[in-house]
């Protein structure tokens, strides 16, 4: 931290930085923007087939889980892509296993929507 950035200081300029990234991730990600905008038509679903607190925040947390496990996702590809451009196994391990978290989040989502939604449906 810097000298003199703490208390609220600390939590603007902390808060600037996050929109910052947000504007870039959505900006220069085709996979976040569209993962966006599926997260905007669900959430307003999750109102009708959460049947309560909880279920409303398993449909919810489901999708902004996805949203950050994306942005890491980026954040690994970046970095990666910052440090040079010529192909290294463990560079491409390590695109290769964000890629998979991404995918597991997106499993844990569609799973989560597919249960709660079936169970609205039938109950």
């Amino acid at each position: 931290m810097k000298p003199g950035h703490t208390g609220l200081t600390h939590l603007r300029h902390s808060t600037r930085y996050s929109w910052k990234g947000l504007k870039a991730a959505f900006r220069n990600e085709a996979a976040f923007r569209q993962e966006v905008g599926i997260t905007v038509v669900l959430l307003p679903l999750a109102w009708w087939i959460g049947d309560g607190p909880i279920s409303w925040l398993l449909l919810v947390g489901s999708l902004f889980l996805v949203l950050i496990v994306e942005l890491l996702n980026s954040a690994i590809e970046n970095v990666v892509d910052r440090i040079g451009t010529e192909h290294h196994e463990l560079s491409g391990r390590a695109k290769d296993i964000g890629s998979a978290a991404v995918m597991l989040s997106l499993i844990m989502a569609g799973l989560t929507w597919g249960l709660l939604g079936w169970q609205k449906l039938i109950g």
